[in-house]
């Protein structure tokens, strides 16, 4: 996992919580006020996700994450020296129709805020891409740049933070301020989505309040873990949303074998048959 220092040092603001507070630049109000991110402008008024994705890109909300992604992409990793690094906040991946959505965290600082892609060029993305080819959810088991023709399958990959963050650990300030770029992903998703994969307990706890706009989450909220299953009643009139917990696709539970593809395959399984995707690897339409 990325450490939150670059070539041996920590970028400036890096410490924790610093810029939480600060304003959003154009965003009109602070880190977490429910507004607008940076560039958002009025998110209800965007029609599809290509225009959301392209203005999740633009997005300079919180200076903290700023200073560290674009830090990044200067030093760069040596054995990625001669790349051309995003250096910006990632976009989801997958297309309008999506069944079946996963969601993360946020970026990773060599991988996605490299790459532009979510989980490509990383050793998440590896298992991840794997486990869903196994079950028919991507093309190919690889991703290693935006251009290597992999395609999701009836799926959607998103995070509720757009930026790599230091030490892969946002701040609840930055978490509540991308909010709003999620809200608008899901709503934008809702005619299609019926399940969701969580990894990991951040994501779990930050994706419960961006989907109050069309379920109902019960009080007290549903308590992540690797396996879960919760059920979801539609606030809107429309279907329920079946939630599924699976840890993290990190390095670090991975190597513990804390997890396995094989056990992030059975979840991605169940979710792929809530969705309605059927039980065929290609089934589903493709992202």
């Amino acid at each position: 996992m990325d450490n939150g220092r670059v070539a041996g040092r920590r970028v400036a603001g890096a410490g924790a919580g610093g810029g939480a507070g600060a304003s959003v630049p154009g965003g009109g109000g602070e880190p977490g006020g429910g507004g607008a991110p940076d560039g958002g402008g009025d998110l209800a008024a965007v029609p599809g996700l290509p225009e959301l994705d392209r203005r999740v890109s633009g997005c300079r909300a919180c200076p903290r994450l700023v200073a560290w992604r674009e830090e990044v992409a200067r030093v760069k990793r040596a054995a990625f020296r001669d790349q051309d690094y995003w250096g910006r906040p990632v976009p989801g991946f997958g297309g309008g129709d999506a069944r079946l959505a996963v969601v993360g965290l946020a970026p990773a600082a060599h991988g996605g805020n490299r790459t532009g892609r979510m989980f490509t060029g990383d050793a998440s993305g590896e298992v991840l891409y794997a486990a869903m080819h196994a079950v028919g959810l991507a093309n190919q088991p690889e991703a290693v740049s935006r251009d290597d023709g992999l395609r999701l399958l009836g799926a959607r990959i998103t995070a509720p933070v757009k930026c790599a963050p230091p030490d892969n650990k946002p701040t609840p300030a930055e978490r509540d301020t991308c909010r709003p770029w999620l809200e608008r992903e899901l709503t934008l998703l809702r005619p299609t989505l019926r399940a969701v994969v969580v990894l990991g307990g951040f994501g779990w706890q930050s994706l419960l309040p961006a989907l109050t706009a069309h379920w109902t989450v019960p009080s007290p909220r549903p308590r992540f873990a690797h396996g879960a299953r919760v059920e979801l009643p539609a606030s809107d009139g429309g279907p329920p949303l079946v939630l599924h917990g699976c840890y993290h696709v990190s390095r670090r539970n991975t190597q513990t074998g804390l997890l396995t593809v094989a056990m992030v395959e059975e979840v991605l399984s169940r979710a792929k048959a809530d969705a309605g995707l059927g039980a065929e690897p290609g089934a589903g339409s493709p992202g």
